[in-house]
């Protein structure tokens, strides 16, 4: 074999080599021939063997590419910084910078087929050798000049970018004050966790000044840009932007925004003057809309037995459910209903039917959970494991989100001679939920800019649902969020399956379900919590009334029920859930009222 990879390594031709690897990988085989195993494998091998060559030289093609456009970039930059030593101490500035020169800030070159961006910032240092602003011993806060020239361009892994810097002393050694009264402006940019943003873009723009100031610098490892030789002057707008970040600015005062906050900046003579911002990573937010609940019937008139699961000494018969056979009857006979599974369901209704009970034959009716194999305990249902001899029952306290489904389950007992019962239909009523459509939602943050009065909110907007409900949002910054419908819409919030106001992070996509009522003008909606954890509790029995009103509803999955077309009043309240102490007391209702209880 040794012999064998010499041979191969004295090869030119890689189709020789493709030949070697099937002359030797098969030549142990060759007096029984070649199976497509060997073929397989064969090929398997010089695919891979030619994917690492061809990666490799990918590999080798990108160096010399980046190492060619580097080049280019070096140069660029070189020839940037050789401009600027050959121009006198007062003449090197940028177009709009601090301080002002001729020299542009931003510009697109290209070089040996290379497109490149060359930023090019100068700006002014107060040395702390001899103190700083105010307190600076001579005086004069521009000791020197730094100048950075940035070169960066697009290669195959991203954006890539070389930087030289250079220092700028006056003529002479001796410090040249500002032309005019100057000062500093200090931009601090952190995180939602208050750490320092770094290569943060701080754009600061006056249009006042003479000549305008737009100029643009990043901020440095600790987050902060110190901008000195500033002129004196009133209105300066700064912006804070970094790409995948939420954006800051300063806010000019308007008739809208008399006290905007924070507010365009003045710069005082050797003073410098601090703005902080706080930015972080977008993030993104959906609504799910539902509603009105809309009424559902489910019913079974035995025409036929599509709708019945199991019968037990019971048959579909003449459009009724009735004991099979004839006489002498089984002393009890049973049917179960298929499971009733509605989409979107927002609440049980009740369960009614009709049945024939002749002499002292009766039919008794339970409710099963989804697999049909034993009845609801009475927690969920009271008297339900007795069953029910009284149509209708109402199953409005049976929580929906521990059984979404359910089946009808009935018990005929005979009595002979008198006769056997029979069940003529039975229906089960529910509310549902659909996606809500064409729904004006608002959402507010809590961030202000500002005050009229009333507060200015930073995000304040109204977005409509789409044809499935639904509304995406993108790009919001980490706040507390507020969601609303107002009564303009026709509907009010009858359940909202998140916090109010709740929190959105940095770099988080969240999803609330959000579901409407017809607008009434008064209403309670109860947030039923655990005293203990703050979790919202489903499932709680919540009992509304006062002289001449009595409703009970239960908690859905979110902790949440809704009682509409209520009056101006003074309504009883108690709430129950097994394993909590029940609590009550009053509440007097006026609009559309949000009621948060803790058991």
């Amino acid at each position: 074999m040794i012999k064998e990879i010499q041979k191969f390594v004295l090869f030119k031709n890689w189709s020789l080599f493709g030949a070697w690897i099937l002359r030797f990988g098969f030549s142990a085989r060759a007096s029984r021939g070649m199976t497509l195993i060997d073929t397989v494998v064969g090929s398997a091998l010089m695919l891979t063997i030619f994917v690492g060559i061809a990666a490799a030289f990918q590999l080798s093609i990108d160096v010399v590419t980046n190492n060619k456009a580097r080049a280019g970039a070096i140069a660029l930059a070189n020839e940037r910084m050789e401009y600027i030593r050959s121009l006198p101490y007062n003449s090197v500035g940028t177009v709009g910078g601090i301080p002002p020169g001729a020299i542009a800030q931003s510009e697109s070159v290209s070089l040996n087929g290379v497109p490149y961006t060359r930023r090019t910032f100068i700006g002014y240092v107060d040395d702390p050798g001899d103190g700083l602003a105010a307190a600076d011993q001579n005086g004069i806060i521009v000791d020197y000049k730094i100048v950075r020239a940035d070169v960066a361009w697009i290669s195959r892994s991203g954006e890539r970018h070389i930087a030289l810097v250079a220092r700028v002393q006056p003529p002479n050694g001796m410090e040249v004050n500002c032309s005019a009264p100057c000062g500093s402006i200090l931009a601090s940019v952190f995180n939602a966790a208050s750490e320092p943003i770094q290569n943060a873009q701080v754009r600061i723009v006056n249009s006042t000044t003479l000549p305008s100031i737009d100029v643009t610098a990043y901020t440095n490892s600790v987050g902060v840009v110190l901008l000195s030789g500033v002129p004196v002057a009133s209105g300066y707008e700064v912006t804070v932007s970094k790409t995948g970040y939420n954006s800051a600015q300063t806010y000019a005062p308007s008739a809208q925004n008399p006290n905007p906050n924070p507010g365009h900046l003045g710069v005082s003579q050797n003073i410098t003057t601090s703005v902080t911002f706080s930015i972080d990573f977008v993030s993104s937010k959906t609504i799910l809309a539902f509603g009105p609940p809309t009424p559902v019937s489910w019913q079974d008139l035995f025409s036929d037995a599509s709708k019945i699961a199991t019968l037990n000494d019971a048959e579909v018969s003449g459009g009724r459910i009735r004991v099979a056979g004839s006489a002498p009857f089984p002393p009890t006979a049973w049917a179960q209903s298929i499971a009733i599974i509605p989409a979107d369901l927002y609440r049980w209704g009740a369960l009614s039917w009709n049945d024939t009970e002749p002499g002292d034959t009766f039919v008794t009716y339970q409710i099963f959970d989804s697999n049909g194999v034993a009845p609801i305990p009475d927690s969920a249902l009271s008297g339900n494991s007795a069953g029910f001899t009284n149509s209708p029952v109402d199953l409005s306290t049976v929580s929906v989100s521990t059984y979404p489904s359910l089946r009808i389950h009935a018990v005929l007992t005979t009595q002979p001679p008198a006769g056997v019962p029979s069940i003529e239909d039975w229906t089960l009523t529910y509310e549902t939920m659909p996606p809500r459509s064409n729904l004006a939602v608002s959402l507010r943050g809590e961030k202000t800019i500002g005050s009229g009065p009333p507060p200015l909110y930073k995000y304040n907007a109204t977005s409509t649902t789409d044809a499935s409900g639904v509304i995406s949002l993108s790009n919001l910054e980490y706040d507390i969020y507020t969601i609303s419908v107002y009564p303009s819409t026709g509907y009010d919030i009858a359940s909202v399956c998140a916090q109010q106001p709740e929190y959105l992070a940095p770099a988080t996509s969240t999803t609330t379900r959000l579901d409407v009522a017809s607008h009434t003008t008064h209403s309670a909606r109860f947030e039923v919590r655990s005293q203990a954890s703050a979790a919202l509790l489903s499932g709680a029995t919540v009992a509304l009334s006062r002289l001449g009103y009595a409703a009970t509803s239960t908690t859905n999955s979110c902790g949440q029920a809704f009682f509409s077309g209520l009056s101006l009043a003074t309504y009883d309240y108690i709430l129950a859930l097994a394993g909590y102490a029940a609590t009550s007391s009053t509440v007097s209702v006026n609009g559309n009222m949000n009621l948060k209880v803790e058991l």
